[in-house]
């Protein structure tokens, strides 16, 4: 049973309700970096990377520090008689642990393949305002995932992430040898394809998927 959830939340997140073109959630660099395909799919293994590690390290942080249970950690050290509940501070302390953890990605990055992160440019940094790693970890919480379905969820969110930007990057790279009026090169045309595709992963909204 915990495989066909996994597997369940694994389709779900890549096809149904993939973060781009369902949720409409880090439309930023999904335009930005999908110029060109070697672009697209170091962006898009970043992304994997802080979207898995955000899931675990946001888990682990909401489940003994927040949610007032027997596990919260200020109820062990401080021997309260009531588990404190700091579920209002889920949205700032993720965007922190968000934050450091794209600041390590970006200090990996730049250490280990210079020419991917000067391709890359502002929108490495920018993954900690793309608002996907964020959206991760609150679904996470407000579905109540345990630890490994909330791994399992970043995971696959990050590959349907990556689908799309490679998708858009080999399209663009296609537009940009075809003979396309002046007034629609660039975003404009970017634009239509982007809600081409929406349209066209809509035809995976007819999986019936229960757990």
């Amino acid at each position: 049973m915990e495989i066909q959830s996994l597997l369940i939340i694994s389709v779900g997140a890549i096809f149904l309700n993939n973060f781009v073109f369902s949720r409409i959630l880090g439309i930023c660099p999904y335009l930005g970096v999908s110029k060109q395909l070697d672009s697209a799919i170091g962006m898009g293994a970043a992304v994997i990377f802080v979207l898995t590690l955000a899931s675990a390290v946001t888990w682990v942080f909401d489940a003994y520090l927040l949610i007032p249970s027997q596990r919260n950690l200020f109820y062990h050290l401080f021997s309260l008689q009531q588990p404190p509940d700091l579920t209002f501070l889920r949205t700032i302390s993720f965007i922190l642990v968000i934050a450091a953890l794209v600041q390590f990605v970006e200090m990996v990055i730049q250490k280990t393949s210079p020419a991917l992160y000067k391709s890359l440019g502002i929108y490495l940094p920018l993954i900690t305002t793309n608002c996907a790693v964020l959206g991760v970890a609150l679904l996470n919480a407000n579905a109540t995932y345990n630890f490994l379905q909330s791994i399992v969820h970043g995971f696959a969110a990050g590959v349907g992430f990556t689908i799309a930007l490679v998708l858009m990057a080999g399209i663009r790279e296609k537009l940009e040898m075809a003979d396309i009026p002046k007034a629609m090169q660039g975003i404009p045309i970017a634009f239509i394809m982007a809600g081409l595709i929406a349209i066209a992963f809509l035809g995976f909204s007819g999986l019936k998927l229960s757990m």
